[in-house]
């Protein structure tokens, strides 16, 4: 049995008018879904991951980090400070020579240029400088507080030339009922002086035993080093002054005689 085409072209055409009808509309929104879905997918992954957030908190170790620098320098500046004082403890005996020796402080037995060597006899230092103007000197004395002694120099002043001797005295007694060891230091004003203050004989440093009610007399026997007329810094110095200053003194269980601290 024979189909006609025309009957043919009609049933194709009803075969295309059952095809299901979309909606543009719908696959838009279809569209849209499918995408806030992978979105919504893909943050949730991101929640996920092991990162921490942008704008989370600050965990404990990352706030006491600041402060374990802050005590770590304060550690530092602490430790540098007592070593510091430490050395300036040990230090502090040399320091202290050093100076004295330098400005004739403490009274230590310093000697200008030129006459300093072993080699050389003092002798020959002792050459008045007759072209100079006379140096005044002049003489006090002190005791500590701790030493029942009177003590003082038994003239006022004399005048020298450089390079001349000169002898002083001072005069000390025991006012107190018992014997008492003394130890006496000197220094020189103006200290830049000190360097050219030769003394020959002295009783510095030495130990002074005075009995009980005691007087003694104590030669100073020096001079002024020709060189101070020399130098440049010491122009204009007229006046020199000699101190000294008894403190009262015992010796320690190692047998050096020390100074009475003054609070005693």
């Amino acid at each position: 049995m024979s189909v006609s085409t025309p009957l043919i072209r009609s049933l194709g055409h009803s075969f295309r008018a059952l095809e299901p009808w979309i909606c543009n509309s719908c696959t838009r929104a279809t569209q849209a879904s499918s995408r806030r879905t992978i979105l919504r997918s893909a943050r949730r992954n991101l929640n996920t991951t092991p990162e921490p957030r942008q704008n989370a908190a600050p965990t404990m170790e990352q706030l006491r980090e600041p402060f374990k620098d802050k005590n770590r320098t304060t550690m530092y500046y602490v430790f540098s400070a007592i070593l510091g004082t430490v050395a300036l403890s040990y230090g502090s005996v040399p320091m202290y020579k050093m100076i004295c020796q330098t400005t004739g402080w403490g009274g230590q037995p310093i000697k200008a240029p030129g006459h300093g060597s072993t080699d050389v006899d003092p002798s020959t230092r002792l050459t008045p400088v007759t072209s100079s103007p006379r140096l005044r000197i002049t003489f006090s004395g002190y005791v500590s507080d701790v030493l029942p002694w009177k003590f003082v120099p038994q003239q006022r002043e004399v005048r020298v030339l450089p390079g001349e001797t000169a002898l002083a005295f001072y005069r000390a007694t025991n006012t107190s009922d018992e014997d008492i060891i003394g130890v006496a230091t000197y220094s020189v004003t103006p200290g830049q002086v000190a360097p050219y203050f030769s003394k020959i004989q002295c009783f510095c440093f030495e130990e002074q035993r005075l009995n009980a009610h005691e007087t003694v007399d104590m030669p100073v026997f020096f001079y002024i080093d020709p060189d101070f007329v020399n130098d440049v810094n010491m122009k204009g110095i007229e006046t020199i002054t000699l101190n000294y200053t008894f403190f009262k003194a015992r010796y320690d269980k190692d047998g050096h005689l020390k100074p009475v601290p003054m609070s005693q």
